[in-house]
C-alpha cells in the first residue's frame, strides 16, 4: 500500500504579467508539470527535504492563468514561470484562503504591488526610449539598391571567372602542355576585363600586383605572352575567385554556408604562395626582355641626366612582391581565425 505523497518546498513570488515559483528539488528527474482547468500539476523524482523520493504538488490558481508553463532545470532547483491571462496583481497565490503548508513567499524576487507597477513602468520607459532611438537613426533610402548591386557584382565576377577557369581547363585537358602557350592570346580580353572591374579587393597590394603584371608585364612583351608561366598565374587567379564572390554575395543576403566559409579561408593557404610564385617567375622571366630592349627605362638625356633601366624596377618589385605575400598572408591568417577559430574551439 503505497503512503502519503511527498511534497517538495515551493516559494513563490509574482508580476503583473506572471508567476514564479521555485521548488527546492536539487538533481530534478522526469518532471512531469503540467495546468488543466487552471491547476498546476507537479511530479518529479529529485532529491528534497525528504531524500531521493518522488515529489508531488497541486496548486489551484486564484485567476486564471495560460496553460503553457515555462520549466527551467538547474542541479540544484526547478523553475517554473506562468503567465497570467490579465495582467493585475493578485492578492494571494491559491483560490483556497489558507496557504498550503508547502507553500512559501520568495523573497529573493519578491515586490509588493507598488514596486513591482514601477519595475513594469521602467520596462516600459526602457522599451519607449529603444524604440525612440531606432526611429532616430536614419534609414538609407538606397538600402536595397546598393544591396542588389553587390550581389549582382559578384554573381556577375563569380559568372566571368568559372568561365574563365572552366575554359582552362577544358583546354588543358583537350591540348595538353600546348594550351600553356597560347593562353594569354585566348584568355587575356576576359581577364582584361573582369580584371579591371575588381576595385573591392581588400588588399591594395593584391590589386596593384595582379594589374601590373596583367598590363605591364604581359600586356606589352608580346615575349611574354607565349610563356607557359602565364597559364599558371591566369589559372591561380581564377581559382581564388570561385569560392571568394559567391561567398561575398551570399553574405548580402545574410546567408552562411559552411562549406563555402571553409574554403573561402581555406583554399587560399595553397593557392595564395603558388599565385604569388607564378607570378615571381613571371618577373624573373621578363627582365632580361626589358633589359635587351629598354622598354619603359628612362635613357639619357633627361631633365634628371641619369639612366633608369626598368629592369632595375622590375628586380625592386620582385623584392616588393614577397613582402607583399607575406603582409596578405598575414592578414588572411587572421581572417582564416576570426572566422573559422571560435567554431573549432565550441566543438571541443
Amino acid at each position: 500500500m503505497a503512503g502519503p505523497s511527498l511534497r517538495p518546498h515551493v516559494h513563490w513570488a509574482q508580476r503583473h504579467r506572471e508567476l514564479y515559483l521555485r521548488v527546492e528539488l536539487s538533481d530534478v528527474r522526469n518532471p512531469d508539470i503540467t495546468i488543466t482547468d487552471n491547476v498546476l500539476h507537479f511530479r518529479a523524482q529529485g532529491h528534497g527535504a525528504k531524500g531521493d523520493n518522488i515529489y508531488e504538488f497541486q496548486i489551484e490558481f486564484l485567476e486564471p492563468v495560460e496553460p503553457k508553463p515555462v520549466c527551467r532545470v538547474t542541479q540544484r532547483q526547478l523553475n517554473i514561470t506562468v503567465q497570467k491571462k490579465e495582467s493585475n496583481w493578485w492578492e494571494r497565490l491559491t483560490k483556497q484562503e489558507k496557504r498550503p503548508l508547502f507553500l512559501a513567499p520568495d523573497f529573493d524576487r519578491w515586490l509588493d504591488e507598488s514596486d513591482a507597477e514601477m519595475e513594469l513602468r521602467e520596462k516600459e520607459e526602457e522599451k519607449i526610449s529603444k524604440m525612440k532611438i531606432e526611429s532616430r537613426v536614419p534609414k538609407d533610402p538606397f538600402k536595397h539598391l546598393k544591396k542588389g548591386y553587390l550581389i549582382m557584382y559578384n554573381l556577375v565576377q563569380f559568372l566571368g571567372f568559372s568561365w574563365i577557369f572552366v575554359n582552362m581547363t577544358v583546354r588543358l585537358f583537350i591540348l595538353g602542355k600546348d594550351s600553356f602557350y597560347d593562353t594569354f592570346h585566348t584568355i587575356s580580353d576576359m581577364m582584361y576585363f573582369w580584371l579591371v572591374r575588381s576595385p573591392l579587393i581588400p588588399a591594395i597590394i593584391q590589386v596593384f600586383g595582379r594589374n601590373f603584371i596583367l598590363f605591364v608585364v604581359l600586356g606589352s612583351l608580346e615575349e611574354m605572352q607565349s610563356k607557359a608561366v602565364v597559364f599558371f598565374v591566369f589559372y591561380f587567379w581564377s581559382i581564388i575567385e570561385l569560392f571568394r564572390y559567391p561567398y561575398y554575395m551570399l553574405s548580402c543576403i545574410g546567408i552562411e554556408w559552411k562549406p563555402l566559409t571553409w574554403l573561402r579561408y581555406t583554399t587560399w593557404i595553397p593557392l595564395y604562395p603558388l599565385g604569388g610564385l607564378a607570378e615571381a617567375v613571371c618577373l624573373i622571366q621578363s627582365i632580361p626582355i626589358f633589359s635587351e630592349t629598354g622598354k619603359f627605362s628612362l635613357g639619357l638625356p633627361n631633365p634628371l641626366n641619369v639612366t633608369i633601366q626598368f629592369s632595375f624596377l622590375l628586380q625592386l618589385y620582385l623584392i616588393a612582391l614577397f613582402l607583399g605575400v607575406f603582409v596578405n598572408f598575414r592578414y588572411l591568417y587572421k581572417q582564416r581565425k576570426q572566422h573559422l577559430g571560435p567554431k573549432k574551439r565550441k566543438m571541443k
